[in-house]
């Protein structure tokens, strides 16, 4: 089984303050797993006699499917809520809930909601009981959904080197993120594990979906502490050398840039990450139309052209076909990194799970 000796983390709630040594212990365990899912026997005793529980508040198909089957392949015990179908329907709370699977046996507590923050309300309360239950945050509100950059980071630096991938592979290299970055908690993810790899990142959206202030205030979260912007800073941000259309960020680690429009963010992009329009978190009416979306920002063979020769997308899915991606884009192999993304996810939530777990036996 993979070391674990440079794993200190007992809850994985956001990647803000993941370290490189973290990055690269889970990237080098999740491959060591995926070579065991490459066997005829794909199970493997490392969770025997521990329990997951996947606490899903929010529909999942991918995740929460990702979550049970790793679980299983390390021949942990699961446990499966739904919240349809539980007794919040009866006036339950969320920490009772927790705390009933607390007394059910469970180890590590996988937790999806709606709303940003319950996994670490759940955390927090494990540790103000003092139990050894690790949480494990699979998507949170418009907060982070770690798993899902984690196993994005593992697609690329896989596809970069399949022996060895690592967090160093991506340094240099320009990703661009485009779609509904406003609501998007992947993209909250994938900006903390990119940079922390030393890429460009160029998020590229309409205005109503990447608010200018959006590179301020992951500037100040990437430094820890709340920054003034004046007037006069925010001028100089639009004021690119490039193109009126882009921002970039007043961070002093200077690898974040937003486009309001498609192409600078293409240009010699060496991988382009879209991301679904989350119409079910849209409060207002942020778009003319879907058609004209897909025009403007929607991914296509021709659009490509202006990234490297062997550029590749993912999406985390679920798709909207012919909106935020051109449906034989999706289904072409020489672009598309979206059915790798499902097969990297068993691998990344299977090494997730045994770094969690592997103290607890």
């Amino acid at each position: 089984m993979p070391t674990t000796t440079t794993w200190n983390r007992h809850h994985i709630l956001s990647l803000a303050d993941f370290t490189t040594a973290e990055y690269d212990t889970v990237l080098q365990t999740a491959a060591s797993f995926q070579e065991v899912l490459s066997r005829r026997t794909k199970k493997v005793p490392t969770l025997q006699g521990q329990v997951v529980a996947n606490l899903f508040f929010e529909s999942s198909t991918r995740t929460r499917s990702s979550f049970e089957l790793a679980a299983k392949r390390l021949s942990a015990d699961t446990l499966n809520f739904a919240a349809a179908t539980s007794s919040m329907t009866k006036g339950e709370t969320i920490l009772d809930t927790a705390k009933t699977y607390l007394a059910m046996g469970t180890d590590i507590m996988v937790v999806r909601h709606r709303e940003a923050g319950v996994p670490n309300a759940i955390a927090s309360e494990m540790d103000r009981l003092g139990v050894r239950v690790s949480v494990l945050n699979a998507g949170d509100g418009q907060h982070e959904h770690p798993s899902q950059a984690l196993l994005d980071l593992f697609t690329i630096t896989t596809l970069i080197d399949p022996d060895h991938p690592r967090l160093e592979l991506l340094k240099g290299k320009k990703i661009a993120i485009v779609g509904d970055i406003l609501h998007s908690r992947v993209a909250r993810s994938n900006i903390w594990s990119l940079i922390a790899s030393g890429a460009e990142v160029h998020l590229a959206a309409p205005p109503t979906l990447l608010p200018k202030l959006f590179a301020e205030f992951i500037s100040e979260e990437v430094e820890g502490r709340s920054q003034e912007v004046t007037e006069g800073s925010r001028s100089r941000s639009v004021s690119d050398r490039r193109s009126e259309s882009e921002v970039r960020s007043n961070s002093p680690n200077p690898q974040l840039f937003l486009h309001w429009q498609l192409e600078p963010a293409l240009q010699n992009a060496d991988f382009v990450m879209t991301l679904r329009l989350q119409k079910e978190r849209m409060t207002a009416h942020l778009l003319p139309s879907l058609r004209e979306y897909h025009q403007l920002f929607g991914i296509t063979r021709t659009k490509l052209q202006l990234c490297k020769p062997n550029v590749k997308v993912l999406h985390p899915g679920p798709v909207n076909r012919g909106v935020e991606i051109s449906s034989e884009l999706m289904d072409d192999p020489e672009f598309s990194l979206i059915q790798s993304q499902v097969t990297s996810g068993v691998a990344v939530r299977m090494a997730l799970l045994y770094l969690l777990g592997s103290g607890k036996a």
